[in-house]
């Protein structure tokens, strides 16, 4: 299996939960850009199958809601490391899914997590709170820069620059 010149955009999260659905609100909006070479996916959580789909891409940018990083976003490296799959393989890390990607199928393409600051995250309910709109725009809009550039970096004060 040749990875095709592809980003994967991956998004996860429950569109129920308020805040917690930016990961699939983020897809959606990213879907609309149509970007060349972009394919973009996205469920309620990360699940061991998804290491087959990530083997398939160059690059892939994991997206979901963060309860407490900086507003609007954050963007870190991510690498492979022990698959830390614990009593359920249902839901798995970023980190365990390029694992699973790198020992079952021979390719580690680069991984990105964008987290996304949300702030509503504790009531049931679809849509995403003001704030949590307004930084969904802003990475969506650097995400798509990012991607037509090609450059691709860290934006967490607290990350190692590769």
């Amino acid at each position: 299996m040749t990875p095709a010149p592809t980003t994967l955009i991956l998004g996860w999260g429950n569109p129920g939960r308020g805040d917690d659905g930016l990961g699939p609100a983020f897809v959606d909006a990213f879907a609309r850009l149509a970007l060349p070479g972009v394919v973009v996916d996205a469920d309620y959580q990360l699940t061991v199958e998804d290491s087959e789909e990530v083997a398939r891409h160059r690059r892939v940018v994991f997206v979901d809601a963060d309860r407490r990083g900086s507003a609007p976003f954050r963007m870190r490296r991510v690498r492979p490391g022990t698959p830390a799959l614990g009593f359920s393989t249902h839901s798995v890390a970023p980190a365990s899914v390029l694992t699973l990607s790198r020992d079952l199928f021979a390719r580690e393409p680069e991984a990105w997590l964008l987290g996304i600051r949300g702030y509503a995250f504790d009531e049931f309910g679809e849509g995403l709170s003001n704030g949590a709109r307004d930084n969904l725009a802003r990475a969506v809009e650097f995400l798509r820069a990012t991607v037509e550039s090609g450059s691709f970096r860290s934006r967490d004060p607290h990350d190692e620059v590769d």
